[in-house]
């Protein structure tokens, strides 16, 4: 893992308190609590709008989060690459998503704490379902899944429940979904219901 602003404790101190003063401005709270584990993967949903990327960054850097995010490779050229490692993210290629899996899970033994933070839904557009690699992830790390949110009708952003992988997606995936019903977006159009591909 590459060194990133999470790792310089000033930056963070300061950051924080910009970024509350930032959220109440705009009308926004931060909701729940981080959960007092070393690893596990956080979802990022609902992604529906360009808005989700800034508001997401105010509400980690307000609960001080230390991790790390991956990005299509496209956004980390220049003049932005730079930066956005910086922030923590790391560059995958999308047409090796099974690639991008297993890196993931190695990179999760390899290290004494790791937060990595996925958008399931893998674009703002409307799809007919999630992608599953957030899960195979934490299932193949053994690690758990936490449910992080922003809701724009509460406007509203934070960490739900967490849950550890059974195996058995859909199962799962049955419980992910009842807390993100419960959830909008900025563009409730443009959502997808956390549901998955029919398995087998």
């Amino acid at each position: 893992m590459s060194y990133t602003i999470f790792d310089i404790p000033i930056l963070r101190n300061l950051l924080q308190g910009l970024s509350l003063l930032v959220l109440k401005i705009f009308g926004w709270r931060r909701s729940g609590r981080l959960p007092e584990i070393p690893k596990y993967v956080m979802i990022a949903a609902p992604h529906t709008s360009n808005w989700d990327f800034p508001i997401t960054l105010a509400i980690v850097f307000a609960f001080k989060m230390r991790l790390n995010w991956l990005g299509k490779e496209a956004i980390f050229r220049w003049p932005f690459g730079t930066f956005f490692k910086w922030l923590g993210g790391i560059p995958v290629n999308r047409s090796k998503s099974g690639d991008v899996v297993a890196q993931t899970i190695q990179a999760f033994k390899e290290k004494a704490i790791m937060v990595m933070m996925l958008a399931p839904e893998g674009t703002r557009k409307k799809v007919k379902y999630w992608k599953t690699g957030f899960y195979h992830i934490a299932n193949g790390a053994n690690v758990p899944i936490v449910l992080g949110f922003l809701d724009y009708v509460r406007k509203v952003g934070g960490i739900g429940p967490s849950l550890i992988p059974t195996g058995n997606i859909e199962s799962d995936m049955a419980k992910i979904r009842a807390f993100y019903d419960t959830i909008s977006g900025k563009s409730p159009d443009k959502s997808t219901p956390a549901m998955i591909a029919p398995q087998g």
